[in-house]
């Protein structure tokens, strides 16, 4: 077993030789994609080895991690009548990871110590060494458009409308000055990059719209030590989820649904921006509308809208209510996210 590859010299390449001539040898290797993606001057062992991408963890491992293994079956059995009898602690719960999020690191310290400014620490040293990171792999130049990009996403997220906004970085900015620096983030694996749909159909990667996107960032708890958000705010208060306008709402949806396989995400609105979907989800051939609430506001009238003009669709909603189903909605808690497709 191998640590850091990135490190070594050669050492993505050697593994085409073990394959080939050492096969007897059972070698795993682990690096972050900072290093292994921009890794220069190395071939990569194509059809040599199987990758496999890890992300934090989810509330699903969180709940494992904290011993919750009932809550977790009720959760993965869909057993509603009870999971709506626990929405209480289970929304406690998801207010914890929203503070903790699912770096390993992060949730062993606070499941060791149960120190808010403890598990903070952590999270403020991941972001330093991600920065760090940054000017290590890339010019001075480039290094500090990267961190524009980087230090705007709580302020992008934090507005009603979440579309990436040059401008907020700088007044004048333009796509073509930042792109690369955008790239870089989305290789490394620090960000996702959500685009834009202005049609329905299968499969959506040929309606997408390279013009209008969001950025999220991998992790909530880290979105929350980057907005330098209190922990005693996040973990105690009950407006945390409806003061941030969602930012950390869509953040956690949006990482619960990368973390299942054979999921592509996208979002919808039109040209007008009078109707907008927070995202469409992909998964199985099937295409479903999805909204994000905050909190336990149930008023849907952009998804209304937008399942009467595509009928053949079924919609979900994650809010803070617990499990409703209609005809053509279903309201699933924003602990059960997934559970949903």
């Amino acid at each position: 077993i191998l640590d850091e590859i990135q490190e070594l010299r050669k050492g993505l390449s050697s593994l085409k030789y073990f394959c080939e001539d050492a096969s007897e040898y059972h070698i795993a290797v682990a690096g972050s994609l900072l290093g292994v993606a921009m890794h220069q001057g190395e071939s990569a062992p194509v059809g040599k080895v199987d990758i496999l991408r890890l992300y934090p963890m989810s509330f699903e491992e969180y709940l494992l991690a904290k011993g919750e293994d009932r809550m977790l079956d009720i959760l993965q059995n869909k057993d509603w009548t009870t999971t709506n009898m626990l929405h209480e602690s289970l929304t406690l719960l998801l207010r914890e990871f929203y503070f903790v999020g699912g770096m390993p690191e992060a949730v062993k310290t606070f499941l060791a110590t149960n120190d808010a400014n403890a598990v903070r620490k952590v999270q403020n040293d991941i972001l330093f060494v991600y920065r760090s990171d940054m000017s290590k792999h890339v010019s001075p130049n480039e290094a500090t458009r990267i961190s524009m990009v980087w230090q705007s996403i709580p302020s992008q997220l934090a507005k009603e409308n979440k579309k990436f906004v040059y401008g907020a970085l700088r007044t004048g900015a333009r796509a073509k000055d930042f792109e690369m620096a955008i790239q870089w983030l989305v290789d490394a694996g620090l960000v996702y990059r959500i685009s834009r749909v202005r049609e329905i159909g299968i499969p959506l990667k040929f309606y997408e719209d390279f013009n209008a996107f969001k950025l999220f960032l991998l992790d909530v708890g880290l979105l929350g030590a980057l907005c330098e958000m209190e922990p005693s705010q996040m973990l105690v208060s009950n407006k945390v989820m409806t003061e941030s306008k969602g930012a950390f709402t869509e953040n956690h949806v949006l990482c619960q649904l990368m973390c299942k396989e054979n999921v592509h995400v996208y979002y919808y609105s039109r040209e007008d921006s009078r109707l907008e979907i927070d995202f469409l989800v992909q998964h199985k051939g099937q295409i479903t509308p999805v909204e994000v609430k905050a909190e336990e506001n149930l008023r849907s009238k952009s998804l209304r809208a937008f399942i009467d003009a595509n009928p053949i669709l079924k919609a979900v909603r994650f809010s803070m209510s617990p499990f409703i189903e209609q005809d053509w909605m279903i309201n699933v808690p924003l602990y059960a996210v997934s559970e949903a497709l």
